[in-house]
């Protein structure tokens, strides 16, 4: 028999793409804290200079569940290669822009890099041994999560230590290896959706997108009763049954709206879009709260850097958890995991609402929330891949990335009006705006735990759609491991 042609080994892979999906979280949040520096270097104003963020926001969000699609269809190692040029492009344009167009147009390009995230999932899936495929995707899972609380952690010392556009220098050198790498190491798979990919259902869906993500985003400062804000609020539903229209009656979707339908689907990207409200909103906050002044009699007067060490716990609990999130989910069940991870998220919540007088009270609900958070993102992601056939892995895991950063724009939105809503006239909101906005926050994560609660449980250790093609299809020799790979 013809062996086939022996390819990386799956660790090895795993390192490659642990490499670009941590660069591609880390330029998440890296500009966050220091968009008054921006602001003030590149001579523009406040309501501008939200546009990094906003554009940025947006465009992740179009091409994201696109890119992973057009993957599923002409090859993921092209497409992450492809995601990764517009990051390292992007990011470069960043690292030189001398005025806020350039800056916005970089971060448009960045965000193609969003295709990252399932384009990773789908190689794992592809690539690696049925047993371990599990554990890898909920490093990844726990990986995006870390890598943006880490990007609020290294800001600051980043600024302080050379300027803001390193910012940009910084994740374009891990880029650079991280394409270079997976030039040599990542395999292309053989599993494939060979379709045509309609035009139409990707302009609906990034119409409303935008309408929906934009009128989130400026609602706070528009007004939510403003005409603008109606207009794309009521443009976003319009636009978006339109296109599950289409969707559904396209021969060739662009999201197939039968997978979106699935029981483990359409439960499991729900806890996602209730647990992005909380994890978002509180990264976007935390630092804002612990920054405000001690004469207000609340906050604690912290530095840039010191508000990002307030979110150390959670990147470290988080990751940690990450990595061990496999193993459990392969004993206990991904489901179990999620709801655990939903259940101590809660608790974070409350410490945070209610016991942030001192700073190891924040530190200790952080440290809570990493671990919390590290269970439901890294078995959320197990179960999207687990409950959908190969071949829809990248476009499945792309729309709960994207459902996801929804819920993480929902939840900054509320989270700015309640907070700001108190606000007195030195412009400080008031300390009860935080309390009851991260009360608010708690509140999303029952409902999250309700969700969670209603995740069909699937066969413990076992990929739900293991037995959905055949070992050809799936490129699985007896034993249940992937052509080429190593067993262990």
């Amino acid at each position: 028999m013809i062996q086939p042609a022996r390819r990386a080994h799956h660790q090895v892979t795993f390192a490659v793409l642990a490499l670009a999906v941590a660069t591609y979280a880390l330029l998440q949040s890296l500009v966050t804290p220091v968009l008054p520096t921006i602001m003030e270097s590149l001579h523009t104003n406040q309501t501008t200079v939200t546009w990094v963020l906003t554009a940025y926001l947006l465009s992740a969000s179009i091409f994201t569940p696109i890119m992973g699609r057009i993957g599923d269809a002409v090859g993921k190692k092209k497409m992450l290669l492809v995601a990764l040029g517009a990051l390292a492009v992007g990011s470069a344009l960043a690292a030189i822009a001398t005025g806020i167009t350039l800056m916005i147009i970089a971060r448009v390009i960045q965000g193609v890099g969003g295709g990252i995230l399932p384009l990773a999932f789908g190689i794992i899936r592809d690539e690696f041994p049925l047993p371990k495929v599990s554990s890898a995707i909920g490093v990844l899972a726990a990986l995006t999560a870390v890598g943006a609380g880490l990007g609020l952690v290294l800001a600051g010392p980043i600024v302080d230590l050379l300027d803001y556009h390193w910012l940009f220098w910084v994740p374009l050198i891990m880029v650079l290896l991280a394409t270079a790498a997976a030039v040599v190491f990542i395999p292309e798979s053989a599993i494939r959706t060979p379709s045509r990919i309609s035009t139409t259902p990707a302009l609906l869906l990034s119409a409303w997108l935008v309408c929906l993500l934009l009128g989130l985003s400026e609602g706070p400062d528009w007004g939510w009763t403003s005409g603008k804000v109606l207009g794309l609020l009521a443009g976003a539903v319009v636009i978006g049954g339109a296109w599950v229209v289409v969707e559904a009656r396209s021969t060739a979707p662009l999201i197939d709206m039968t997978m979106m339908r699935l029981p483990a689907v359409w439960t499991t990207n729900l806890v996602a879009l209730l647990i992005g409200v909380g994890m978002y909103a509180l990264m976007a906050f935390l630092p804002q709260f612990v920054q405000t002044p001690t004469s207000a009699g609340y906050g604690f007067g912290a530095t840039i850097t010191e508000s990002g060490l307030i979110l150390l716990p959670l990147s470290i609990t988080m990751f940690a958890v990450g990595i061990a999130s496999g193993p459990l989910a392969a004993r206990y069940g991904s489901k179990a995991v999620v709801v655990t991870g939903s259940a101590v998220t809660i608790i974070s919540f409350a410490l945070i609402a209610f016991a942030h007088h001192d700073k190891w009270e924040v530190y200790i609900a952080t440290a809570v929330m990493g671990i919390g958070l590290g269970l439901a993102f890294s078995a959320m992601a197990s179960l999207i891949v687990e409950a959908v056939p190969a071949h829809q892995t990248g476009v499945a895991s792309g729309m709960n990335a994207n459902i996801r950063t929804i819920g993480g724009s929902i939840g900054a939105a509320l989270m700015a009006t309640i907070v700001t809503s108190g606000a007195g006239s030195d412009g400080i909101p008031k300390e009860s705006g935080y309390t009851n906005g991260f009360a608010m926050l708690a509140g999303a994560t029952v409902l999250a735990l309700i969700a969670a609660l209603a995740i069909p449980a699937a066969r413990r250790g076992h990929p739900a759609t293991a037995q959905d093609l055949p070992h050809a299809e799936l490129g699985l020799v007896p034993g249940g491991t992937l052509l080429g790979a190593d067993p262990e």
